[in-house]
Protein backbone atom coordinates (compact mmCIF):
# COMPACT_ATOMS: atom_id res chain seq x y z
CA UNK A 1 0.00 0.00 0.00
CA UNK A 2 1.45 3.54 -0.84
CA UNK A 3 0.03 6.41 0.86
CA UNK A 4 1.01 9.86 0.46
CA UNK A 5 1.73 12.06 3.62
CA UNK A 6 1.12 16.20 3.55
CA UNK A 7 2.83 18.20 6.34
CA UNK A 8 3.09 21.62 5.68
CA UNK A 9 2.73 23.18 9.58
CA UNK A 10 4.53 22.45 12.79
CA UNK A 11 1.78 20.72 13.94
CA UNK A 12 1.92 18.06 10.96
CA UNK A 13 4.92 17.31 11.29
CA UNK A 14 4.61 16.19 15.17
CA UNK A 15 1.53 14.28 13.85
CA UNK A 16 3.29 12.62 11.52
CA UNK A 17 5.98 11.69 13.44
CA UNK A 18 4.02 9.67 15.14
CA UNK A 19 2.13 7.69 12.10
CA UNK A 20 5.89 7.16 10.15
CA UNK A 21 7.67 5.84 14.00
CA UNK A 22 4.74 2.80 13.41
CA UNK A 23 5.07 2.42 9.38
CA UNK A 24 8.76 2.19 10.67
CA UNK A 25 8.66 0.04 13.16
CA UNK A 26 5.39 -2.03 12.07
CA UNK A 27 3.78 -2.03 8.78
CA UNK A 28 7.76 -1.27 6.80
CA UNK A 29 6.72 -4.10 4.74
CA UNK A 30 2.82 -3.39 3.77
CA UNK A 31 2.96 0.15 3.63
CA UNK A 32 4.96 2.68 1.39
CA UNK A 33 5.09 6.19 2.80
CA UNK A 34 5.66 9.18 0.62
CA UNK A 35 6.36 12.49 2.16
CA UNK A 36 5.49 16.02 0.73
CA UNK A 37 6.19 18.96 2.55
CA UNK A 38 3.99 22.44 0.89
CA UNK A 39 6.43 24.95 2.63
CA UNK A 40 3.57 26.20 4.67
CA UNK A 41 5.97 26.76 7.55
CA UNK A 42 9.70 27.66 6.11
CA UNK A 43 11.02 29.23 8.71
CA UNK A 44 14.45 26.87 10.45
CA UNK A 45 12.57 26.58 13.67
CA UNK A 46 9.26 26.55 12.60
CA UNK A 47 9.81 23.34 10.62
CA UNK A 48 13.33 21.69 9.86
CA UNK A 49 14.09 21.69 12.64
CA UNK A 50 11.28 19.68 14.15
CA UNK A 51 12.26 16.68 11.14
CA UNK A 52 15.23 16.17 12.15
CA UNK A 53 15.11 15.98 16.04
CA UNK A 54 11.72 13.61 15.72
CA UNK A 55 13.40 11.40 13.35
CA UNK A 56 10.97 11.67 10.59
CA UNK A 57 12.65 10.88 6.91
CA UNK A 58 12.92 13.95 4.60
CA UNK A 59 10.55 15.12 2.71
CA UNK A 60 10.64 13.15 -0.68
CA UNK A 61 8.84 16.54 -2.44
CA UNK A 62 9.00 20.29 -0.81
CA UNK A 63 7.03 22.93 -2.91
CA UNK A 64 8.49 25.86 -1.03
CA UNK A 65 5.21 27.81 -1.31
CA UNK A 66 6.37 30.03 1.28
CA UNK A 67 4.14 33.27 2.68
CA UNK A 68 1.31 34.26 1.00
CA UNK A 69 -2.54 35.08 0.83
CA UNK A 70 -4.15 32.53 1.69
CA UNK A 71 -5.64 31.81 -1.59
CA UNK A 72 -2.06 32.37 -3.35
CA UNK A 73 -0.97 29.71 -1.05
CA UNK A 74 -3.69 27.61 -1.24
CA UNK A 75 -3.73 27.35 -5.09
CA UNK A 76 -0.11 26.74 -5.22
CA UNK A 77 -0.29 24.14 -2.77
CA UNK A 78 -3.13 22.15 -5.00
CA UNK A 79 -1.12 22.77 -7.85
CA UNK A 80 1.74 21.24 -6.68
CA UNK A 81 -0.01 18.28 -4.19
CA UNK A 82 -2.28 17.01 -8.25
CA UNK A 83 0.99 17.02 -9.71
CA UNK A 84 2.59 14.69 -6.94
CA UNK A 85 -0.50 12.47 -6.86
CA UNK A 86 -0.74 11.75 -10.68
CA UNK A 87 2.87 10.40 -10.45
CA UNK A 88 2.80 9.07 -7.22
CA UNK A 89 -0.55 7.15 -7.94
CA UNK A 90 -1.42 6.54 -4.07
CA UNK A 91 -3.71 4.01 -2.38
CA UNK A 92 -4.63 7.21 -0.31
CA UNK A 93 -3.44 10.39 0.42
CA UNK A 94 -3.13 11.43 4.49
CA UNK A 95 -3.89 14.99 6.07
CA UNK A 96 -3.51 16.25 9.22
CA UNK A 97 -5.45 18.74 11.02
CA UNK A 98 -6.92 21.94 9.57
CA UNK A 99 -4.33 24.04 7.89
CA UNK A 100 -4.17 25.75 4.38
CA UNK A 101 -2.01 22.51 3.38
CA UNK A 102 -4.91 20.19 4.57
CA UNK A 103 -7.26 22.07 2.58
CA UNK A 104 -5.25 21.88 -0.53
CA UNK A 105 -4.74 17.96 0.19
CA UNK A 106 -7.72 17.74 0.08
CA UNK A 107 -9.14 19.81 -2.39
CA UNK A 108 -6.66 18.18 -5.08
CA UNK A 109 -7.20 14.71 -4.23
CA UNK A 110 -10.99 14.88 -4.30
CA UNK A 111 -10.50 16.28 -8.00
CA UNK A 112 -8.75 13.53 -8.82
CA UNK A 113 -10.43 10.72 -6.81
CA UNK A 114 -7.31 9.62 -4.46
CA UNK A 115 -9.19 8.12 -1.64
CA UNK A 116 -8.35 10.83 1.53
CA UNK A 117 -7.46 9.92 4.96
CA UNK A 118 -8.12 12.61 7.46
CA UNK A 119 -6.52 12.46 11.08
CA UNK A 120 -8.11 14.56 13.29
CA UNK A 121 -11.29 14.65 12.05
CA UNK A 122 -14.72 16.11 13.39
CA UNK A 123 -13.00 19.05 15.54
CA UNK A 124 -15.43 22.11 15.60
CA UNK A 125 -15.28 25.33 16.94
CA UNK A 126 -18.38 26.51 15.76
CA UNK A 127 -17.02 29.45 14.67
CA UNK A 128 -16.16 30.04 10.67
CA UNK A 129 -14.38 33.09 11.10
CA UNK A 130 -11.59 30.84 11.63
CA UNK A 131 -9.99 29.99 8.79
CA UNK A 132 -9.31 26.20 10.04
CA UNK A 133 -12.88 25.96 10.73
CA UNK A 134 -13.62 25.66 7.05
CA UNK A 135 -10.72 24.11 6.13
CA UNK A 136 -11.34 20.89 8.35
CA UNK A 137 -14.87 20.98 7.76
CA UNK A 138 -14.01 21.01 3.80
CA UNK A 139 -11.61 18.05 4.28
CA UNK A 140 -14.00 16.42 6.07
CA UNK A 141 -16.87 16.18 3.64
CA UNK A 142 -13.46 15.06 0.51
CA UNK A 143 -12.54 12.00 3.07
CA UNK A 144 -12.96 8.56 2.35
CA UNK A 145 -11.51 7.31 6.27
CA UNK A 146 -11.85 10.03 8.95
CA UNK A 147 -10.27 9.43 12.76
CA UNK A 148 -11.59 11.42 15.15
CA UNK A 149 -9.36 12.49 18.47
CA UNK A 150 -12.37 12.32 20.82
CA UNK A 151 -16.02 10.92 21.42
CA UNK A 152 -17.13 14.93 20.78
CA UNK A 153 -14.92 14.87 17.17
CA UNK A 154 -17.23 11.53 16.56
CA UNK A 155 -20.24 13.05 17.90
CA UNK A 156 -19.99 16.16 15.88
CA UNK A 157 -19.63 14.03 12.16
CA UNK A 158 -22.63 11.82 13.07
CA UNK A 159 -25.17 15.34 13.44
CA UNK A 160 -23.34 16.10 10.28
CA UNK A 161 -24.57 13.48 8.88
CA UNK A 162 -21.77 11.04 8.67
CA UNK A 163 -22.72 7.70 9.25
CA UNK A 164 -21.04 5.81 12.51
CA UNK A 165 -21.83 2.73 12.00
CA UNK A 166 -20.86 2.35 8.05
CA UNK A 167 -19.99 -1.53 7.27
CA UNK A 168 -17.82 -0.08 3.53
CA UNK A 169 -17.81 -0.48 0.87
CA UNK A 170 -15.97 3.31 1.60
CA UNK A 171 -15.80 6.05 -0.67
CA UNK A 172 -16.19 9.45 -0.67
CA UNK A 173 -20.03 9.29 -0.80
CA UNK A 174 -19.75 6.48 2.15
CA UNK A 175 -17.10 6.75 4.14
CA UNK A 176 -16.03 5.41 7.14
CA UNK A 177 -15.67 7.64 11.07
CA UNK A 178 -13.63 6.01 13.55
CA UNK A 179 -13.04 7.17 17.11
CA UNK A 180 -9.23 6.14 17.97
CA UNK A 181 -7.82 8.54 20.27
CA UNK A 182 -5.01 11.50 19.60
CA UNK A 183 -2.10 10.73 18.14
CA UNK A 184 -0.38 13.46 19.66
CA UNK A 185 -1.32 11.61 22.96
CA UNK A 186 1.04 9.10 21.66
CA UNK A 187 3.37 11.52 20.14
CA UNK A 188 3.84 13.28 23.84
CA UNK A 189 4.10 9.98 25.81
CA UNK A 190 6.88 8.29 23.40
CA UNK A 191 8.98 11.59 22.95
CA UNK A 192 8.09 12.95 26.85
CA UNK A 193 10.81 10.35 27.63
CA UNK A 194 12.61 10.95 24.77
CA UNK A 195 12.92 14.87 25.82
CA UNK A 196 14.28 14.32 29.34
CA UNK A 197 17.26 12.12 27.82
CA UNK A 198 18.29 14.85 24.76
CA UNK A 199 17.36 18.41 25.85
CA UNK A 200 17.83 20.49 28.81
CA UNK A 201 15.88 23.90 28.39
CA UNK A 202 15.08 24.63 31.66
CA UNK A 203 18.72 25.05 32.05
CA UNK A 204 19.23 27.01 29.11
CA UNK A 205 16.62 29.58 29.84
CA UNK A 206 17.55 29.40 34.22
CA UNK A 207 14.53 28.17 34.89
CA UNK A 208 15.70 24.99 36.99
CA UNK A 209 13.59 24.80 39.88
CA UNK A 210 11.66 28.00 39.89
CA UNK A 211 7.74 28.12 39.35
CA UNK A 212 6.76 29.59 35.28
CA UNK A 213 3.90 30.21 33.39
CA UNK A 214 4.50 28.87 29.86
CA UNK A 215 2.75 31.30 27.39
CA UNK A 216 2.46 31.03 23.00
CA UNK A 217 0.43 33.13 21.27
CA UNK A 218 0.16 33.08 17.27
CA UNK A 219 -3.52 32.94 16.19
CA UNK A 220 -3.71 35.83 13.49
CA UNK A 221 -7.01 37.26 15.41
CA UNK A 222 -4.64 37.47 18.08
CA UNK A 223 -1.82 39.14 16.87
CA UNK A 224 -3.32 41.25 14.29
CA UNK A 225 -5.27 43.39 16.46
CA UNK A 226 -4.09 45.96 18.03
CA UNK A 227 -6.48 45.84 20.81
CA UNK A 228 -6.23 42.55 21.60
CA UNK A 229 -2.57 41.88 21.15
CA UNK A 230 -2.53 45.23 23.55
CA UNK A 231 -4.48 43.43 26.07
CA UNK A 232 -2.61 40.13 26.12
CA UNK A 233 0.59 41.48 26.26
CA UNK A 234 -0.27 44.08 29.30
CA UNK A 235 -1.77 40.37 30.96
CA UNK A 236 1.49 38.75 30.72
CA UNK A 237 3.58 41.92 32.11
CA UNK A 238 1.25 42.34 35.06
CA UNK A 239 1.45 38.83 35.43
CA UNK A 240 5.15 38.63 35.66
CA UNK A 241 5.07 40.61 38.67
CA UNK A 242 4.14 37.44 40.43
CA UNK A 243 5.63 34.77 38.92
CA UNK A 244 8.23 33.74 35.44
CA UNK A 245 6.78 34.07 32.36
CA UNK A 246 7.91 32.11 29.56
CA UNK A 247 7.28 33.55 26.17
CA UNK A 248 8.48 31.40 23.10
CA UNK A 249 7.14 33.84 19.87
CA UNK A 250 6.67 33.16 16.94
CA UNK A 251 8.37 34.74 14.25
CA UNK A 252 5.56 36.50 12.94
CA UNK A 253 4.05 37.37 16.59
CA UNK A 254 7.56 39.12 17.49
CA UNK A 255 7.18 41.51 13.96
CA UNK A 256 3.12 42.12 14.82
CA UNK A 257 4.19 43.23 18.81
CA UNK A 258 6.77 45.30 17.15
CA UNK A 259 4.63 47.09 14.46
CA UNK A 260 1.35 47.14 16.42
CA UNK A 261 2.47 48.06 20.04
CA UNK A 262 3.97 51.58 21.47
CA UNK A 263 7.23 51.87 21.31
CA UNK A 264 7.69 52.14 24.94
CA UNK A 265 5.72 49.08 25.84
CA UNK A 266 8.01 46.81 23.62
CA UNK A 267 10.98 47.61 25.20
CA UNK A 268 9.39 47.03 28.77
CA UNK A 269 8.54 43.45 27.31
CA UNK A 270 11.69 42.64 25.99
CA UNK A 271 12.91 44.00 29.25
CA UNK A 272 11.27 42.51 31.92
CA UNK A 273 13.67 40.23 34.27
CA UNK A 274 10.85 38.01 34.91
CA UNK A 275 9.73 37.50 31.02
CA UNK A 276 11.88 35.29 29.13
CA UNK A 277 11.24 35.91 25.55
CA UNK A 278 12.78 33.47 23.52
CA UNK A 279 12.87 32.04 19.73
CA UNK A 280 10.50 28.90 18.86
CA UNK A 281 11.45 25.75 20.63
CA UNK A 282 11.84 22.32 19.31
CA UNK A 283 8.69 19.86 20.21
CA UNK A 284 11.36 18.21 22.61
CA UNK A 285 12.05 21.63 24.40
CA UNK A 286 8.21 22.15 24.42
CA UNK A 287 7.45 19.11 26.17
CA UNK A 288 9.69 19.81 28.75
CA UNK A 289 8.63 23.32 29.42
CA UNK A 290 5.33 21.79 29.13
CA UNK A 291 5.97 19.05 31.96
CA UNK A 292 7.72 21.62 34.15
CA UNK A 293 5.37 24.75 34.00
CA UNK A 294 2.37 25.92 36.80
CA UNK A 295 0.45 26.91 34.00
CA UNK A 296 0.27 27.21 30.48
CA UNK A 297 -1.45 30.00 28.79
CA UNK A 298 -1.95 29.64 24.67
CA UNK A 299 -4.22 30.40 21.69
CA UNK A 300 -2.56 26.76 20.36
CA UNK A 301 -4.86 24.14 20.00
CA UNK A 302 -2.18 21.82 19.93
CA UNK A 303 -0.39 23.64 22.99
CA UNK A 304 -3.55 23.22 24.53
CA UNK A 305 -4.10 19.54 24.85
CA UNK A 306 -0.36 18.84 25.50
CA UNK A 307 -0.91 21.01 28.70
CA UNK A 308 -3.61 18.42 29.39
CA UNK A 309 -1.16 15.43 28.58
CA UNK A 310 1.11 16.63 31.54
CA UNK A 311 -1.50 17.98 33.91
CA UNK A 312 -1.36 21.15 33.72
CA UNK A 313 -3.78 23.76 33.89
CA UNK A 314 -4.33 25.93 30.61
CA UNK A 315 -5.67 29.45 30.02
CA UNK A 316 -7.40 29.76 25.79
CA UNK A 317 -6.91 32.86 24.70
CA UNK A 318 -9.52 32.32 22.59
CA UNK A 319 -13.33 32.64 22.89
CA UNK A 320 -13.61 29.01 21.79
CA UNK A 321 -11.94 25.79 21.51
CA UNK A 322 -12.27 22.61 19.54
CA UNK A 323 -11.00 20.69 22.72
CA UNK A 324 -14.16 20.98 24.74
CA UNK A 325 -13.39 18.43 26.64
CA UNK A 326 -10.64 20.01 28.99
CA UNK A 327 -12.87 22.96 29.42
CA UNK A 328 -15.47 20.76 30.77
CA UNK A 329 -13.58 18.79 32.96
CA UNK A 330 -12.14 22.09 34.24
CA UNK A 331 -8.92 21.96 33.77
CA UNK A 332 -8.81 24.66 31.16
CA UNK A 333 -11.10 28.02 31.02
CA UNK A 334 -11.61 30.17 28.10
CA UNK A 335 -10.37 33.79 28.55
CA UNK A 336 -10.19 35.31 25.37
CA UNK A 337 -8.47 38.92 24.99
CA UNK A 338 -10.05 39.82 28.48
CA UNK A 339 -7.04 41.58 30.53
CA UNK A 340 -9.23 41.00 33.78
CA UNK A 341 -10.06 37.64 32.97
CA UNK A 342 -6.69 36.32 32.22
CA UNK A 343 -5.36 37.61 35.07
CA UNK A 344 -7.96 36.54 37.28
CA UNK A 345 -7.98 32.96 36.05
CA UNK A 346 -3.93 32.58 36.13
CA UNK A 347 -4.21 33.81 39.84
CA UNK A 348 -6.48 30.97 40.05
CA UNK A 349 -4.91 28.04 38.64
CA UNK A 350 -1.58 28.92 40.45
CA UNK A 351 -3.18 28.88 43.57
CA UNK A 352 -5.66 26.24 43.12
CA UNK A 353 -4.92 23.97 40.17
CA UNK A 354 -6.90 21.59 38.88
CA UNK A 355 -6.35 17.91 40.03
CA UNK A 356 -8.92 15.94 37.83
CA UNK A 357 -7.66 15.23 34.24
CA UNK A 358 -9.53 12.20 33.13
CA UNK A 359 -8.36 10.09 30.52
CA UNK A 360 -10.42 12.15 27.09
CA UNK A 361 -8.00 11.48 24.01
CA UNK A 362 -7.34 7.98 24.23
CA UNK A 363 -5.32 5.04 25.08
CA UNK A 364 -1.93 6.01 23.36
CA UNK A 365 -2.06 3.84 20.47
CA UNK A 366 -3.52 5.85 18.05
CA UNK A 367 -1.66 5.25 15.17
CA UNK A 368 -1.27 1.52 15.66
CA UNK A 369 -4.89 1.27 15.16
CA UNK A 370 -5.46 3.70 12.22
CA UNK A 371 -2.54 1.91 10.23
CA UNK A 372 -4.33 -1.53 10.85
CA UNK A 373 -7.44 0.10 9.97
CA UNK A 374 -6.62 1.73 6.83
CA UNK A 375 -4.66 -1.85 5.80
CA UNK A 376 -7.67 -3.58 6.63
CA UNK A 377 -9.54 -1.11 3.98
CA UNK A 378 -6.90 -1.63 1.81
CA UNK A 379 -6.87 -5.13 1.43
CA UNK A 380 -10.38 -5.52 1.30
CA UNK A 381 -9.83 -3.55 -1.76
CA UNK A 382 -11.77 -0.40 -1.01
CA UNK A 383 -12.15 2.31 -1.13
CA UNK A 384 -14.21 0.98 -4.24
Amino acid sequence: MKIVTIIGARPQIIKAAGLSRIIHEHYADRIREVIVHTGQHYDENMSQVFINELGIPQPDYNLHVGSASHGIQTARMIEGIERILLDEKPDYIVLYGDTNSTLAGAVAASKIQVPIVHIEAGLRSFNKSMPEEINRIVCDHCSTLLFTPTLAGFENLAREGFKTDNDGPYNIDNPKVFHCGDIMYDNSLYFSTVADQKVDVLKRLDLEGKPFVLTTLHRNNNTDDKLRLNSIVEAVMELSKETVVVLPLHPRTRKMINQLLDEDKVVRLFHTDNIIITDPVSFLEMIQLEKHASLVMTDSGGVQKESYFFKKPCVILRPETEWVEIVKTGAATLVDADQDKILQTCRHYLQQPPVNFPEVFGDGHAAEFMLEQMTQCHNDKTPD
